[in-house]
């Protein structure tokens, strides 16, 4: 009898979609996901040509396209599902973001144009060693979209990464996003995910060398039969890193329901870690749910630290009540609190005009109310 893996760290890997089960919902890492609307994704036929994109302009910041056996192709991370391994296999060029400078740079990348064609896309964002820059991928529009994205953070870099995700309500996207962190460099990765059918963002960081370290954010809002999932991964694999994973997300309507699994492995060489992962979910109706498991796999006894917490709940009682005390009515008091819930998040994500506009986006979700 075939002994199913039981931790994130064993999981096989390869790029070859063949070498991996079809899918059917019982397995561990899909369990939780409603595969029937995704398996054209996960197991047909996807355009992976060239897609169209826009991107602003940044100094010490390049875009060009490379062939996909590029050999920083695969060095970041390689898939662990089928979804991912099939849009490996499908793309057929790897669009290079390049950061070069050691002044911060800022450069935003939009696809908007993506239709309803089932594509494959594959994104490398190198950041040199010592350059600073922060990359955003903004998602709007249609989409039937499974892709990887690789991050690879040189030497004493430092690197903002923000995934947002508008798509159109009816959109499809997987995603597998694979970090590599080298020697005292840091990265921010941000998920944010607010409209869409589907939505399954899965980020991996592996940190690599001594002194790296990542911070993880993510924030979420699931209206009525809508899916919000991620599959957080942190691999401590060098000694003195260091790691912080928020996510934080709030649900609104019948059916809406948002997935959380964070995983940390501390490794035999990662001698003194520091690391802390958490999830706080707001539930703002009935008829939601919220699924959310930290885990955490150590294999030595000397860290700095490690600690994982989750929390599922509804509207604090105590806090409804200062405000209404305080000439509040009780629907803006809700408001009041949920924003202020996930605002912790928004206002890290390091963009002013874009944590601006998301906070804009959940004050829209908010007054409109349960769709």
């Amino acid at each position: 009898m075939t002994v199913p893996v039981q931790v994130r760290s064993a999981r096989p890997k390869s790029t070859n979609p063949a070498d991996f089960e079809a899918v059917t919902g019982r397995e561990l890492d899909w369990k939780f996901t409603p595969v029937a609307k995704l398996q054209e994704l996960i197991a047909g036929e996807l355009d992976g040509s060239r897609f169209d994109y826009t991107a602003t302009v940044a100094a010490g910041v390049s875009l060009s396209w490379i062939p996909v056996t590029d050999p920083r192709v695969g060095t970041a991370g390689l898939p662990e599902d089928k979804a991912s391994a099939n849009a490996w296999a499908a793309a057929t060029e790897v669009l290079l973001v390049s950061i070069t400078s050691e002044d911060v740079s800022e450069i935003t990348i939009t696809r908007d144009a993506l239709g309803t064609t089932h594509r494959a896309a594959h994104i490398v964002i190198e950041a040199a060693p010592f350059s600073k820059g922060t990359v955003v991928l903004q998602n709007n529009g249609d989409a039937r979209l499974v892709e990887n994205v690789e991050i690879l953070v040189g030497a004493e870099a430092d690197l903002n990464v923000i995934s947002v995700q508008e798509w159109n309500d009816d959109a499809l996207h997987l995603a597998s996003h694979f970090s590599r962190v080298g020697r005292n460099a840091s990265l921010q990765h941000s998920v944010v995910s607010l409209t869409g059918e589907v939505i399954r963002v899965n980020p991996s960081t592996v940190l690599a060398e001594d002194g790296s370290s990542v911070n993880m954010l993510g924030v979420y809002f699931a209206d009525a039969h809508q899916h919000i999932e991620q599959q957080v991964y942190v691999n401590h694999d060098a000694p003195q890193s260091k790691s912080r994973v928020t996510y934080k997300g709030a649900l609104q309507g019948k059916g809406a329901r948002t997935v959380w699994i964070g995983d940390v492995l501390i490794g035999n060489k990662a001698t003194g870690t520091d690391s802390y992962e958490q999830n706080r979910n707001l539930m703002l109706t009935e008829g939601t749910r919220a699924d959310s498991i930290p885990n955490l796999e150590i294999e030595t006894g000397d860290i700095a630290g490690a600690g994982h917490a989750s929390a599922t709940g509804r509207f604090d009682d105590e806090q409804l009540f200062y405000l209404q005390a305080r000439g509040i009515s009780e629907e803006e008091a809700r408001r009041l609190v949920v924003r202020g819930f996930l605002n912790e998040v928004v206002q890290q994500l390091g963009v002013p005009a874009l944590a601006e506009r998301i906070e804009a986006s959940l004050n829209a979700e908010l007054e409109a109310g349960v769709k």
